[in-house]
């Protein structure tokens, strides 16, 4: 019986063994297979970190292309602009100059009469007729230009005319022109020089 004692202890014991291998055996394997996730978790996030560190270089890069092209077209926008501007003002000038050119080429035949009417030796009706006809160089000039007379009968209008004085006629109507003392000119529809009149209340 003792025996039987025995062997059954010693099967007990070698169960009890066998199970504390088999537990450390687990043990060990589950701490190799934790240190494995672990070291592939580290590496994956080590992997993932570069991914991002990657990207975030790339679009940095991009970026800064598109900086770059940026201010390059704002620089050369802006050269384009001095540049136009540049040529305007030199054009503006040119067509004032030309402007000038024009109306001393068209005046220069009236002084020319008016020096002949100088020099020239006759009577009053000589000096008379030279005068008029300076009149009709002068008149032929302004017609060259674009330039016209302001028709000033009728009704006195502030935007044509301008009043210097005001008379009681009753021989004429309310707000009309009395008597011109300067002609007025205009070019178009802008006014040289406004009429000079005397008008009736």
């Amino acid at each position: 019986m003792e025996d039987n004692k025995e062997m059954i202890n010693e099967e007990i014991k070698t169960e009890v063994v066998e199970n504390e291998e088999t537990t450390e055996k687990e043990s060990v394997v589950n701490d190799e297979s934790n240190n494995e996730e672990k070291v592939e978790t580290s590496e994956g996030s080590e992997s993932t970190e570069e991914d991002e560190l990657d990207m975030i270089k790339k679009q940095n890069k991009k970026l800064q292309e598109e900086l770059d092209t940026t201010k390059d077209t704002l620089l050369r926008l802006r050269a384009e602009y001095d540049n136009y501007r540049r040529r305007s003002i030199k054009e503006k000038e040119g067509i004032y100059s030309d402007a000038y050119v024009d109306v001393v080429k068209e005046i220069l035949p009236v002084i020319d009469n008016l020096e002949r009417a100088i020099a020239a030796d006759g009577t009053l009706e000589d000096l008379k007729k030279g005068v008029e006809m300076t009149m009709k160089g002068c008149q032929d000039a302004f017609s060259k230009l674009g330039v016209e007379e302001i028709d000033a009968t009728g009704e006195f209008d502030p935007n044509f005319h301008n009043a210097v004085m005001h008379i009681e006629d009753e021989s004429l109507e309310k707000n009309v022109v009395a008597e011109v003392f300067q002609k007025g000119y205009k070019k178009d529809d802008k006014i040289i020089r406004h009429t000079m009149v005397k008008v009736a209340n």
